[in-house]
């Protein structure tokens, strides 16, 4: 597959999974500092490592969670818990990987993201 390749099912991925109106306001931001960034996580991050087929998209949503977690990147936590029930994450689910980033992050950072997912469930009405 060539960069245009995957930069096109990248794109669709992105869209699927964070969805079509988040995209589209990251791709209006665009400009010309931040395009050779955006293209780079369409083309890698989304059209590379999301459409590989070794493990489920909600899956690659639970890892992904628990690595915000992990990382306190609270704004890309709050973005992929918003995408969760894009790729079938339960919210039973994701209870379970949260508690399991008590033991492994610590529970400091496991109540944050508590805190966040509730926030996030609250903006949904969900």
């Amino acid at each position: 597959m060539n960069d245009r390749e995957r930069h096109k099912k990248g794109m669709k991925v992105r869209k699927q999974v964070l969805g079509k109106a988040h995209v589209e306001r990251a791709e209006a931001r665009k400009n010309k500092f931040n395009a050779p960034f955006q293209d780079l996580i369409t083309r890698y991050a989304w059209g590379e490592i999301w459409t590989r087929p070794g493990l489920p998209r909600k899956t690659r949503s639970m890892i992904t969670i628990a690595m915000m977690v992990a990382l306190n990147r609270t704004d890309e936590l709050r973005l992929h818990l918003r995408a969760a029930a894009n790729t079938g994450v339960s919210r039973e689910e994701l209870q379970e990987v949260l508690l399991q980033t008590a033991i492994y992050c610590g529970v400091p950072a496991a109540n944050h993201a508590f805190q966040i997912a509730e926030e996030v469930f609250a903006e949904s009405g969900t």
